[in-house]
């Protein structure tokens, strides 16, 4: 028996939730087939996502086919909620991508697509809505070789009663010498052939497509055949326990649940496990294992390797997390361009409203929840607008309290131009701390990067992966904007303790001054996110498009041209393209086809306009100061960061 963990893709509305629908009918998981029109699909069984009739959580069911075990995860097809497919992308097997035989390939999809390839995840096509006016599976397959792969083919007319057919053995062997020699010689074995099959399709050498109607039930049940017959796992039940964290929620009572994918051994209550959180070492015990099938809980006492279940008893492991074996953390390519304010009344009370979003920051990381202290306010992160929209209505009906927010803003970023040296010395009555560090840029996208070349002669290991995560511990404010710092690497390059007057939280104070005062000295650059953009366009609208990016400071690849359409690609700001979109719609008439994706940051191209927007009073943000607190006559003295130097007890690195 196998365990296979399957995501379904697809661009908004192109079907998928249906299609899903009728695999889980198929394979008996569901006595009825729901609909999103109809509000009553199994998968889409929150409130939110039939109000809506988008699919908003990666949720999952349980399906069994001729003694194998299916686990589904139904991703969301709105940008808005990319992170929450791209965390489900890291646990499956392989994935179903659902593209309409009428729209085509469409922003999303191409998407999609990249996350796929990028993860290195098996693809199969369902090519759907062929009972609709319009629909064209050919020259729907033609726009997948044409924006996806080349390297797509139709497996269901070339497999019967587990043979492969000549057609798809020669598309093989066009693309394996031992499998050219194969064909030349003539062989016809079934086994030799199906096993060379699976293995170029796990290995994304090849990418079947199959086509139906999701709505009509036409080619489903084939499609459900042919991924039986051609999906395979190796995972191995008797090693020690392996697992991915891909999900946290909280189920109605408040209990914490942390969605695993077991990776390779076996998990039973009350075991324990170890994982490390923000520098910080957790050893637990599992209390309870489900078995999760949309709503639905199964208690189980055991599972193995390829199980997808949710545990009660982890309190701090996030998505992405390592466990058993398994120690790393994943990191992720959705990140959110905007901030807001959060907005509520002042009858409810401010720690309701902060635990609430805690929580909620739990199960999505990307909102990356600001409290600003001074200004008493709450601010996250999204994607977009209708993320926005669909957290008032969580918070409402899990929280009890009505919430809004504020204008959306551009999230700005910071770096430094040249590499620097930054100082602080921490040194009120009975406290001591001082710490060195060389501050350089790095690469676009890299983040925050840290490394110790002090002498643990100087500074003992201890106090110096305190350091580190104190430097990770939160974000930094740049000095032109207060927005984060970005892209620099941070080198300890000395330190100092006193052996009876140091505390841990010390060396935080004096790390974050050096950093500051480095700051100080530094070239800065204020960063902003800029997309890259995929648009499809008739040739008389061609001009239009092109100024319009001009216009919105972006920069764009020649144009790839036919007799009747041009491809444009290119990069632009975020701020100044977020909403064309919908002007794109209007003036091409729904016609054209327009994808943007997160492209990173870089350097503003309205640097002085956005600094003088902002109003960023760097003297004024008491918890981010850059002077050093020196020690004289028992009592400690504030020393301004351009004085600071000469007052060090270290000597200074040339």
């Amino acid at each position: 028996m196998k365990r296979l963990t399957i995501g379904l893709f697809a661009h908004v509305d192109a079907g998928k939730t249906t299609f899903a629908e009728q695999l889980l009918y198929h394979t008996n998981s569901i006595r009825s087939r729901g609909r999103v029109d109809h509000q009553d699909a199994f998968l889409d069984n929150h409130d939110i996502e039939r109000t809506r009739g988008i699919t908003v959580f990666a949720d999952q069911a349980v399906m069994e086919y001729k003694g194998d075990t299916y686990y589904l995860i139904d991703t969301p097809g709105h940008v808005d909620f990319s992170p929450e497919m791209e965390r489900a992308i890291q646990v499956i097997d392989y994935a179903i991508l659902i593209v309409s035989a009428v729209e085509g390939v469409q922003g999303h999809t191409e998407t999609v697509w990249q996350l796929l390839r990028k993860h290195r995840i098996p693809t199969f096509f369902f090519i759907n809505k062929t009972d609709r006016i319009g629909a064209d599976v050919d020259r729907t397959v033609a726009d997948i070789r044409q924006h996806l792969t080349e390297e797509v083919c139709c497996v269901t007319q070339n497999l019967a009663d587990g043979m492969i057919g000549e057609s798809l053995r020669e598309t093989m062997a066009e693309r394996d010498e031992d499998l050219l020699e194969a064909f030349l010689e003539g062989s016809e074995d079934p086994n030799f052939w199906m096993d060379a099959l699976q293995k170029m399709i796990a290995a994304g050498l090849l990418f079947p497509y199959a086509y139906g109607s999701a709505l009509q039930d036409s080619g489903v049940i084939e499609f459900l055949e042919q991924l039986h017959m051609l999906t395979t796992t190796s995972y191995d039940e008797k090693a020690p326990f392996q697992g991915r964290v891909y999900k946290i929620r909280h189920d109605e009572s408040g209990m914490r649940l942390t969605f695993i994918k077991a990776l390779g051994g076996q998990l039973k209550v009350r075991e324990e496990l170890s994982y490390d959180s923000n520098g910080v070492t957790y050893d637990e015990k599992i209390t309870r294992i489900f078995l999760m099938n949309g709503l639905r809980s199964q208690p189980v006492e055991q599972v193995a390797a390829g199980d997808l279940f949710a545990v009660a008893g982890l309190s701090a492991a996030a998505a992405g997390q390592g466990l058993g074996l398994l120690s790393d953390k994943l990191t992720y390519d959705s990140e959110p361009t905007l901030q807001s304010k959060v907005l509520f009344d002042n009858r409810v009370h401010l720690q309701k409203v902060l635990a609430a979003f805690r929580i909620l920051e739990a199960e999505e990381p990307s909102l990356n929840v600001v409290w600003d202290e001074k200004f008493q306010e709450i601010s996250i992160r999204v994607m977009g607008l209708i993320q926005l929209e669909v957290l008032e209505q969580i918070v409402r009906e899990r929280f009890g309290f009505a919430i809004s927010f504020g204008q959306p803003e551009i999230l700005y970023k910071e770096t430094i131009q040249s590499a620097v040296k930054g100082y602080g010395h921490f040194e009120p009555l009975r406290h001591y701390a001082e710490v060195h560090l060389l501050i350089e840029p790095g690469e676009r996208g890299s983040g925050i990067k840290f490394v110790s070349k002090c002498h643990v002669d100087d500074l003992n290991v201890s106090y110096q992966n305190l350091i580190r995560d104190h430097l990770y511990e939160r974000e930094h404010h740049g000095l032109l904007t207060g927005m984060p710092i970005t892209d620099v690497n941070i080198t300890l390059l000395r330190g100092r303790a006193h052996k009876e007057h140091t505390h841990g939280g010390d060396f935080r104070e004096a790390v974050f001054r050096a950093l500051r005062q480095g700051l100080e000295k530094a070239d800065n650059v204020l960063l902003e996110p800029y997309y890259d953009f995929k648009i499809k366009v008739a040739m008389d609208e061609l001009g239009r498009v092109l100024s319009d990016i001009q216009r919105a400071s972006g920069v764009f690849d020649p144009p790839q041209t036919n007799e009747t359409q041009a491809v444009v690609t290119g990069r632009v700001p975020v701020s100044t393209f977020m909403n064309y979109s919908t002007d794109f719609a209007s003036f091409t008439h729904g016609r054209g086809s327009i994808r943007c994706v997160f492209g990173g940051y870089d350097r503003c191209h309205n640097t002085e306009e956005v600094i003088e927007q902002i109003g960023y009073r760097k003297e004024a943000d008491s918890l981010y100061t850059s002077s050093s607190i020196f020690c004289a006559k028992g009592a400690g003295y504030s020393v301004p960061w351009d004085e600071a130097e000469a007052k060090m007890h270290l000597a200074l690195e040339a």
